[in-house]
């Protein structure tokens, strides 16, 4: 083979309805690495895709949210094997886009396989440890139980590429929410990549819809569309969150702002919490 043979440049696209996408717009923005190399020009979403994967998130809810949980967590175990699978590129892809070392990038890569493998795991426990039946004075019984928001935006972390952006996508999913993600601004590549395991999995199209592009740009037109349930505004500066509470407030959108961005502690219940809502079932004794 000849030593003068060019590399096939990867292109790097939106990720929307179980496709690949390039920008209806057309525009697209540089990605540099830590010390100001350029890495590649990166898809930049614009209004018409928002409404495009939210379209393609309220498809997928109805097949997705009704699945069984066990299904849900085989299916989140099974993105944790492709995760793991191509575990080199994706040590290669977060060493190239953040500021840190070989060691900690690993790191980085196995806890967000670990990631995936814990809420697999919750899929189908968490309603046992949330849910209830409620004592009622009369001949009857209720039972309380989690169900899923609906269609979620997610505004992934800025500061960590893979681990950050699993962390918030995975109880999403768990707890049988679709979702639309904006990947970190300045680090978008390994979502891109994630994507490609998303896409060759047994996840559904649809359920995950990856957006890259400015935040600042994308997520006020998350935060006010009518058919967007909820949104996670752990990615959004400090001073554009009460502008976007308020534009949720429209159609009365659940919002979450993270207490911690630690993503090397335990996860616990809040991120399964924020996202679901509580049905009781009133029903008579002895029927």
């Amino acid at each position: 083979m000849s030593d003068d043979r060019i590399d096939v440049r990867k292109t790097y696209k939106l990720y929307v309805g179980g496709a690949f996408p390039r920008s209806e717009s057309g525009r697209s923005y540089p990605v540099h690495g830590p010390k100001g190399a350029l890495l590649a020009h990166a898809a930049q979403a614009s209004r018409k895709d928002v409404r495009d994967a939210v379209v393609a998130a309220r498809s997928a809810f109805g097949k997705w949210s009704t699945a069984t949980a066990y299904n849900r967590g085989q299916i989140l175990y099974r993105v944790a094997e492709m995760l793991e699978g191509r575990r080199a590129q994706f040590v290669d892809e977060v060493l190239a886009s953040e500021k840190t070392t070989p060691r900690r990038a690993a790191a980085q890569v196995d806890a967000a396989v670990d990631r995936f493998v814990h809420y697999a795991g919750w899929s189908d426990k968490f309603a046992q440890v949330v849910g209830s039946t409620n004592p009622v004075a009369g001949p009857y019984f209720t039972f309380s139980l989690p169900e899923p928001t609906g269609v979620v935006a997610v505004l992934a972390p800025q500061d960590s590429s893979l681990l950050g952006l699993v962390s918030v996508v995975a109880p999403v999913l768990a707890t049988g929410n679709t979702c639309v993600v904006v990947a970190s601004q300045e680090h978008p590549l390994p979502a891109v990549v994630l994507a490609e395991v998303l896409a060759t999995s047994d996840l559904p199209g649809g359920v995950v819809n990856l957006l890259t592009g400015y935040t600042a740009e994308l997520a006020p037109w998350l935060a006010s569309h009518r058919d967007v349930n909820a949104i996670d505004l752990t990615g959004a500066a400090p001073e554009m969150r009460a502008a976007l509470q308020g534009a949720a407030a429209g159609n009365v959108k659940r919002t979450y702002v993270p207490r911690s961005t630690d993503w090397t502690a335990e996860p616990g219940l809040s991120r399964l919490l924020a996202f679901t809502e509580t049905k009781t079932v009133w029903h008579p004794i002895g029927v």
